[in-house]
């Protein structure tokens, strides 16, 4: 197994246990806040930016066209990046859509199908969690 396997097969719980916290512990702030919000992210940033000071330099490829993104993404060190990139920020917005329904009084239940959405597909997840957010508190969906 090559170090970038290794890096992938170690993130991808790591950003699961921060999922898995979200599901089913969203009213404890050290978990949602803590732990999925801030300290899991905050990893998986600190691997992710480890990859691209050592390895983005001297790549291939870069981001003007899909050819350039392509040849980039052919390198396992950015390719790893990348998924690290989504794991990230995917989390991140889970725990931004949990924290924000807690304050705004939007049932969990509702909540749930966003953040696996959000997992899955990243800005179709955001998107439900915007619409529901809307149509519950369409004032503070516009203020804030």
């Amino acid at each position: 197994m090559s170090q970038f396997e290794t890096i992938f097969a170690i993130a991808n719980p790591v950003a699961l246990v921060g999922w898995l916290g979200l599901v089913v512990f969203p009213g404890r702030k050290l978990v949602v806040d803590g732990i999925s919000g801030l300290l899991i992210p905050a990893l998986l940033g600190v691997a992710y930016a480890a990859l691209i000071g050592a390895y983005f330099a001297g790549a291939d490829g870069g981001f003007s066209s899909i050819e350039a993104v392509r040849t980039l993404f052919q390198s396992d060190a950015l390719l790893v990046a990348g998924w690290l990139h989504y794991l990230a920020f995917d989390l991140f917005v889970g725990a931004w859509q949990v924290r924000t329904a807690r304050a705004e009084g939007i049932p969990h239940l509702l909540v749930i199908p966003c953040l696996a959405l959000t997992f899955l597909f990243g800005p179709v997840g955001l998107l439900l969690f915007l619409i529901i957010r809307f149509a519950r508190t369409p004032r503070l969906a516009l203020e804030t």
